[in-house]
Order: structure tokens, then sequence, then C-alpha cells
């Protein structure tokens, strides 16, 4: 009974701690998406993305609309969405996508993460060749019929389709993000998580020791509440 009860007690810590670190980042980004292109979700993919995302994570919707409503404060400082690339230890590729109302600060956090991992920033551009941007769809795989789903949106901008064991994954360019989802409406499907991602051309394996070095850079990146995304090629 007592090793039951820490059991639960440690778990349900662990999902505070997770809430704690996530419900932050997808609250600044609802609101930098109300604020940039307005909120109506319907009129705005970008917040419409968002919405789905906190939902994703279980966000509940008295935080998602306060975040909305924060959007129109007009004493709310405007975030600057800045990428940041480098290169951590054992040659780890970084692609970082931050919002915030600091860039001195957030640049100086961003770059004693690297430093402290014996790693360095490098120019900005210098790595976007070894990664592909794409728009990415998770959709629940009950009822669908994923090869009717995949010749509907190939004139949408669909790439690939991946079935998985709950879930369908729809890759496309992410310039075909807004037709994409627009297709989805049209097949009356709502993604679970929708988001642009940047992926490795050449994912690299690294052994365990490295990954655990790798991993101690990457989680302190993570908690950093300026940083929404961060992209490795790591395999």
């Amino acid at each position: 009974m007592g090793r039951a009860f820490e059991y639960r007690r440690a778990a349900k810590e662990k999902r505070w701690d997770k809430m704690s670190k996530v419900f932050p980042k997808l609250s600044k980004a609802i609101t930098v998406a109300a604020k940039e292109g307005g909120s109506d979700p319907e009129m705005n993919f970008k917040l419409r993305a968002a919405i789905q995302n906190a939902k994703a994570e279980n966000m509940p919707k008295d935080n998602i609309d306060s975040a909305i409503k924060r959007a129109s404060d007009k004493e709310l400082k405007d975030y600057i969405e800045q990428t940041f690339e480098g290169k951590g230890p054992h040659g780890v590729l970084v692609i970082l996508e931050t919002a915030t109302d600091n860039v001195i600060r957030t640049t100086a956090n961003v770059k004693s993460y690297f430093n402290k991992a014996e790693g360095s920033l490098v120019a900005s551009g210098s790595l976007e060749y070894m990664f592909q941007r794409k728009a990415v769809f998770h959709i629940e795989k009950e009822g669908l019929n994923y090869e009717e789903i995949e010749l509907f949106l190939i004139d949408h901008g669909l790439e690939e389709i991946e079935v998985q064991e709950n879930e369908i994954v729809i890759y496309g360019d992410y310039t075909s993000y807004g037709n994409i989802n627009k297709g989805l409406s049209e097949l009356d499907i709502k993604p679970t998580k929708s988001l642009l991602k940047r992926i490795p051309t050449s994912p690299i394996n690294f052994s365990e020791e490295q990954l655990n070095e790798i991993e101690k850079m990457l989680d302190k990146m993570e908690d950093d509440e300026d940083v929404q995304y961060v992209f490795t090629n790591i395999n």
C-alpha cells in the first residue's frame, strides 16, 4: 500500500512537472499567434494549430481562452520569434525556435547552454540545408480510410502518409501547411496535433554515453520558457 501510494504520488508529481513546463510555452504560442493573425482560429491557421497542440497536451479550455485574450492586452510586450543554430557535444546539430520579449536575455541564455556543453552557436542559416522543414499533422486512425485521405490530400500538398498503431501522420512541405489543413477540414477531420517541424536530412546515431551528455544540454534548453521548439539531427 505504501509503495503504491508513493508510485501514484511520484507519477502525479511528474505530470505536474511536465505541465508546469509545457503549459507556459503553449500559452505563449497561442498568444503570439492571436496577436499576429487575430483571435478567430477559423481565420488564423497558426492560432488553430496552437490550440490543437494545447488540447493534445490536455491544457484546460480556460487557459486557452486566457492566452487568446492576453493578445489584446495593450500593455503586453511584443514577442519576437527568433531562430538559433548551434553545435553541441559530439557534433550534434541543434536548431532552436524561440519567442521572446527580450532578445538580449534569450540570446545570452541560449549561448550559455551551448558553451557549458562545450558547443557553440553558429551563424544563422548555417544549418538550414541539414534539415527539411515539414508540415506535420497527427490524426486519429479509428474509422478512417488512409488511402482515401492520401488520394484526396495529394492535391493539397501531401508528400507522405505514415500509418501507425493508433494514429495517422501526414507530411508535406512547410509551405503546404495551410492547404493540407484546409483539405482536412473539407474531409471533416480535426488533427489532434499539427506543427511545423525541422527534420534532419542525415540523422546520426550516437552512443548511449554520448546521448546522455547531449540530453543534459537539451533538457536545459527545453526548460527555458523562451524556447518553443528544439530540433536536432539525432536519429
